[in-house]
């Protein structure tokens, strides 16, 4: 990635950010987020680690250890970008997600990948069912995972699609490519999570 792209990237990552002097209200930050140590060499990870964009992949720092998880995933800004779990043995340099077999995700071009193989394609009807629409800026990609059915949701809807056969321990990913910066959501959910699913926990708060 060049000089300039990297800039680019900084500048829209940074968007939006503001850099006001800090409040009396203290607020405690969330221990999960994207982490720094597993992303690829391409890749930028800001806003606390919620925001990545750049050229790769990125892990979050907690594995999907409870009976039934949920994050959502906003896309602020189109590009190529992929969303789903990866174990740490995934090649993070990796631009789209499911083209090893360490991950699973849904991408932008509306497929279900995994270990290079097409799974699934996703059609995605207008509320007028009449026409079809593509997956764009400002969708809130919804996750949840059970050790059974990895299952996404576009906007609080279920897709019609679910992954099966996940194996390994499970971390959250993002994939982002061609200008794409995507936010991960892990608490303050846009949309209600499914009965039973919570936000991710770390292990020993699940003690």
């Amino acid at each position: 990635m060049s000089s300039l792209s990297v800039f680019c990237c900084l500048k829209g990552c940074l968007n939006g950010l503001r850099l006001n002097p800090p409040t009396q209200q203290i607020h405690k930050p969330n221990p999960i987020q994207l982490d720094t140590s597993f992303m690829g060499y391409e890749v930028v990870v800001v806003k606390g680690g919620q925001r990545v964009c750049g050229a790769g992949a990125v892990l979050g720092n907690a594995p999907l250890v409870q009976s039934k998880s949920y994050f959502e995933v906003k896309v602020q800004q189109g590009g190529t970008w992929s969303i789903g779990l990866a174990t740490r043995q995934t090649d993070l340099s990796l631009t789209v997600g499911g083209m090893d077999e360490f991950s699973w995700a849904l991408c932008s071009d509306h497929l279900f990948r995994h270990n290079k193989h097409e799974l699934h394609k996703l059609v995605l009807p207008c509320d007028s069912n009449e026409s079809l629409r593509s997956l764009q800026e400002g969708d809130v990609i919804g996750v949840a995972f059970d050790h059974i059915q990895l299952k996404f949701f576009v906007n609080g809807s279920e897709l019609d699609y679910s992954i099966t056969n996940i194996k390994g321990t499970s971390y959250p990913v993002l994939y982002v490519d061609d200008g794409a910066i995507l936010d991960i959501i892990l608490e303050h959910f846009n949309f209600s999570p499914p009965s039973g699913f919570d936000k991710i926990m770390l292990e020993q708060s699940l003690l």
